[in-house]
């Protein structure tokens, strides 16, 4: 059986699927081929099959680095639906259930492993990595290695380590966005002996790049959707937000959902759900929503706020139209909004000083002594935190947010609230305790039928569901289990709605904590940097939206989409593009030097027909690119 015939057996097998889409096999292939590889396909290009099925098709397993927790766990059930043995290993998890899923790594026939690059430098994990068959090494959104991606994390840096610790493996890294400066670095920071980079084109035809300089977000918002129809999402910048316009939304009748990272993880669930199968027409959200989801038939995608990066408006943006049909990605743009982002930026560097506070205060918060908490997790209330410190929320949230892309910190939004289970003794000392305490002996049987590999791993209980199956109450079965606990017969992890904070590194002193000046300004300007070019995008009135998106991510020869609002007013001047480029050259030369009559400006461009020209020069005018005054026209 040929090798290709194995892969698309694979395909068909576990996903459905009877071929692949552009660039997947050439990426397999090169896997495979023990190549290291960076690949790099724009949101809804099919990322992870590209190392799952390379991975399934040989012996042992494929270590997955990823920095989200909840992309790792979406990912891990999506494997587990289709049969296929995954685990993910994450801050929000106790120190013993860490310890059993490394065990199953590395004894089992597990056939992915999910990590977040801060695991990489324990001293358990490299342990039980020399125990494991790592087939292949996959480095999920690969852009946080660069401090040029706009998202950089230092722990990213951690992960040239598996070069020592595992020579022979190849590594393939997956982004959907980076710009020609951050495709070196990757490549750079990951030691990769000789470049090789396999990229899809980011130019989606499918997709409609429209820009509205509005005023009134919430009528031109209803009239896009009513204009449109169909399933879409809408994205702000606030979790208050979110609730307000689903609000709108319902009393115009449209069915609608909020989504934010402060629901509970039952309602995340849930609303996700209604949503993917269209019991929700549109689900208005913040960042935080559309990581992982391959929802095919969104029509649209609106934004009310602006995004702090093209890079992260073309991945949300590029939630429309996976299913190739026409979908339209609208940004209703107002004059305040540049402002506000600017200012959201300044808010998210809060001057080291107050980084290092915060920090010393976190640290008494959850008495956690000098040169301890190392790898440990602890429940975090936030707004007792604050209260107690008489902290300003908005710096402490941010100074958390930069400690923890420091490497200081872990911050989890609690994404599992469900209780855990795990047997610790073997099934003869279970039947023997059984045997020998018959009054825990019926409680035992319902546990072990109600769920399955208890005695492998910790497995997610519902205590309410467990007390209907024991006809008794949810109370009586919390304390049966916390007795169990004591008598060391199961580790038992009752549920917690508080987020957890885990610390990477030991406690250090205020003075010992380092954070680089360079590093932070650096940081600042680049943040800037990539809000000038969302302005850019936003504010041009006569440029192609795709060709400004396709240029910023390194494509300068791309045509007009002929689609978005700047080229279909274009396309109103029944000018072909290179009559268009052509006049407007011929313009920017003959007025470069100073204003001109029109009647002077014909006389110098005398190959275009005269109502050509002034077409073209309406377009400028409208636009703001051409000005006019006392009948002569100039360049702005």
């Amino acid at each position: 059986m040929s090798e290709a015939l194995d892969i698309h057996q694979i395909l068909t097998q576990y996903w459905g699927y009877s071929s692949f889409r552009e660039k997947q096999e050439e990426i397999i292939q090169a896997a495979l081929a023990g190549k290291d590889t960076l690949a790099l396909l724009p949101t809804g290009g099919g990322k992870s099959i590209c190392f799952q099925v390379p991975a399934l098709a040989q012996e042992g397993l494929c270590l997955v680095i990823s920095p989200l927790i909840a992309l790792m766990q979406d990912q891990v059930s999506q494997l587990q639906k289709r049969g296929i043995k995954a685990l993910a290993i994450n801050s929000g998890m106790s120190k013993r259930e860490i310890d059993i899923g490394l065990d199953n790594a590395a004894y089992g026939d597990y056939k992915f492993l999910y990590v977040s690059p801060e695991r990489l430098e324990t001293e358990l994990f490299q342990a039980r990595l020399a125990k494991m068959n790592v087939n292949l090494i996959a480095i999920d959104e690969a852009h946080c290695i660069s401090q040029w991606g706009y998202d950089f994390r230092p722990s990213y840096l951690n992960i040239v380590l598996l070069r020592d610790l595992l020579p022979k493996v190849p590594m393939l890294a997956l982004t959907a966005t980076a710009t020609p400066r951050v495709i070196d670095d990757i490549q750079e920071k990951l030691a990769f002996p000789k470049k090789h980079l396999i990229q899809k084109s980011f130019e989606r035809k499918n997709l409609a790049y429209v820009v509205l300089q509005e005023e009134n977000q919430e009528k031109r918002m209803l009239k896009v959707i009513d204009g449109v129809g169909g399933s879409g999402i809408i994205y702000v910048n606030s979790r208050r937000k979110t609730k307000e316009i689903a609000s709108i939304l319902l009393e115009h009748r449209i069915s609608a959902s909020f989504y934010h990272a402060g629901l509970s993880f039952a309602e995340r669930s849930e609303r996700q759900a209604a949503w993917i199968h269209n019991k929700v027409q549109v689900i208005v959200s913040t960042n935080a929503f559309g990581m992982g989801i391959d929802k095919p038939n969104v029509r649209f995608v609106i934004h009310l706020d602006l995004p702090e990066s093209l890079e992260a408006y073309f991945q949300e943006a590029g939630r429309a139209g996976r299913d190739e049909k026409k979908a339209y990605a609208v940004l209703l743009n107002s004059p305040a909004m540049g402002s506000d982002l600017k200012q959201r930026i300044v808010q998210s560097f809060p001057e080291i000083d107050t980084i290092k506070t915060c920090y010393l205060a976190l640290s008494n918060f959850l008495q956690i002594p000098i040169n301890g908490g190392e790898n440990q997790s602890f429940e975090f209330d936030i707004k007792a935190f604050i209260k107690n410190y008489n902290l300003n929320a908005n710096d402490c949230y941010y100074s958390l947010k930069f400690l923890e892309k420091e490497g200081y910190i872990s911050l989890s939004d609690g994404f599992s609230e469900n209780s855990k289970v795990h047997i610790k003794i073997e099934k003869e000392d279970l039947y023997k305790f059984q045997v020998s305490e018959p009054k825990h002996n019926y409680f035992i049987k319902t546990l072990l039928r109600t769920y399955g590999g208890l005695f492998d791993h910790f497995v997610e209980i519902n205590e309410t569901q467990l007390a209907k199956n024991l006809k008794s109450d949810k109370n009586k079965v919390t304390s049966a289990l916390k007795r169990l606990n004591e008598l060391e017969i199961i580790h038992y992890e009752a549920k917690s709605k508080l987020p957890k904070i885990t610390y990477l590194t030991q406690r250090k002193e205020q003075a010992a904590l380092r954070i680089s000046k360079e590093n932070y300004h650096e940081r600042k300007k680049i943040a800037f940097e990539k809000l000038e070019a969302v302005l850019y995008y936003t504010q041009s009135q006569d440029r192609c939206r795709s060709q400004i998106l396709l240029e910023y991510f390194g494509e300068k020869e791309s045509k007009r989409c002929g689609v978005c609002d700047v080229c279909l007013e274009r396309n109103k001047l029944e000018l072909n593009e290179l009559e268009f480029n052509e006049i407007e050259k011929l313009l920017k030369e003959i007025l470069v030097d100073k204003p001109l009559l029109l009647s002077q400006i014909m006389q110098q461009i005398k190959r275009h027909k005269e109502e050509k020209v002034i077409k073209v020069m309406d377009f400028l005018l409208d636009n703001g690119k051409l000005k006019v005054k006392e009948n002569k026209y100039w360049f702005k």
